[in-house]
């Protein structure tokens, strides 16, 4: 029997700052987020982060916080309960991190007969950090505890025409009446050493300004070159003039270079430039989260009028679009009729 487990990235139980302090323990963690040797990464995280970050996190999360409560869980299950409704198999929800884990989504399954799992990282982008970490946990937790189970991996989506096709046609839909200057494709950010170590041939990735449009393997892994060709999927779809659009990247962290330009400094720059009136889209993440929400809708609105702009506009996540949905149980359905050659294949 056929099933599908659908998997986020996750979040803490409440905004207190113990259940954040849990959590920001589990995620940071692990070896694909802080990729450093185990005696360093927690000195790192146990020693240092987790006396300090808890309180500071735990704030922006109580600013973003829905009644019913974590913004992600509460989009992710909402997306999941409109998928499941239209799908053929049985689907569950599992996350990354926090309390819905994937052996609890993986369980659920399961329990329904199971057997065969279409596992979808919800990352339409290749990253050690969100993707491959997925990945990795979804097969240890299956061969620990399910070892009768097939999994199939969907895999990043970054250029599927479906997805370029849904992500452009909500970006056409809140620009229709705004006389924008920019149109920001913030993604996020990682360090520049993840893109080398993803890197299958150690020597393409060089970040030099041309390996991105230079045809390799090493795309298939390459965060970098995914992003970018999102960006420019959706701006040929929407046939938007070169210089009304670019690419950059948040949330840094500590002192290592990251995945350049910063989005804060282009929240300084564009005011500068004349380009006052903003739109940011955030297309690393099909769900909004702590990040989209507080990090680019609010402090990146305040960055950038602070910096001179005048209209700030945050187009939301995919969340649980109609639209999204149907593409999303048509992979699915696909998936369930065809045949393990055909899948393979």
């Amino acid at each position: 029997m056929k099933g599908v487990l659908l998997i986020n990235l996750g979040s803490p139980d409440s905004p207190n700052p113990k259940d954040v302090k849990r959590y920001l323990g589990e995620f940071l963690m692990d070896e694909r987020v802080i990729d450093v040797p185990k005696w360093l990464r927690t000195f790192l995280v146990k020693g240092i982060i987790l006396n300090t970050r808890p309180k500071k996190s735990a704030k922006a999360y109580q600013k973003i916080w829905w009644e019913e409560g974590s913004p992600l869980i509460i989009i992710s299950e909402r997306f999941h309960n409109k998928v499941q409704a239209r799908a053929k198999v049985p689907v569950a929800l599992g996350m990354r991190y926090g309390s819905m884990s994937i052996q609890k989504g993986l369980q659920e399954l399961h329990e329904k007969g199971v057997d065969e799992v279409l596992v979808v990282p919800l990352y339409p982008h290749y990253a050690m950090s969100s993707y491959e970490t997925v990945v990795v946990k979804t097969r240890e937790e299956q061969k620990a505890h399910f070892p009768n189970m097939e999994l199939t991996i969907v895999p990043s989506f970054y250029k599927h025409p479906d997805y370029i096709r849904v992500l452009s046609e909500k970006i056409k839909l809140h620009i229709k009446d705004i006389d924008y200057d920019h149109i920001l494709f913030s993604y996020h950010g990682i360090p520049e050493r993840h893109i080398r170590k993803s890197d299958p041939t150690k020597s393409h990735c060089k970040m030099d300004g041309s390996c991105c449009n230079t045809p390799s393997k090493a795309h298939e892994f390459c965060y970098r070159h995914q992003c970018f060709e999102t960006t420019k999927a959706v701006g040929e779809y929407l046939d938007l003039p070169a210089d009304k659009f670019s690419n950059s990247f948040q949330s840094r962290l500590g002192g290592d270079p990251w995945l350049k330009p910063y989005t804060d400094k282009e929240f300084e720059r564009f005011p500068e430039e004349g380009k006052k009136n903003l739109v940011v889209i955030t297309p690393a993440f099909v769900s909004d989260c702590l990040e989209t929400l507080e990090e680019i809708a609010m402090e990146g609105e305040e960055q950038f009028q602070e910096a001179g702009g005048e209209q700030y506009e945050h187009i939301p996540c995919l969340n649980d679009d109609d639209e999204w949905v149907k593409v999303m149980t048509r992979w699915i359905n696909e998936w369930s009729v065809a045949s393990k050659a055909e899948v393979t294949a």
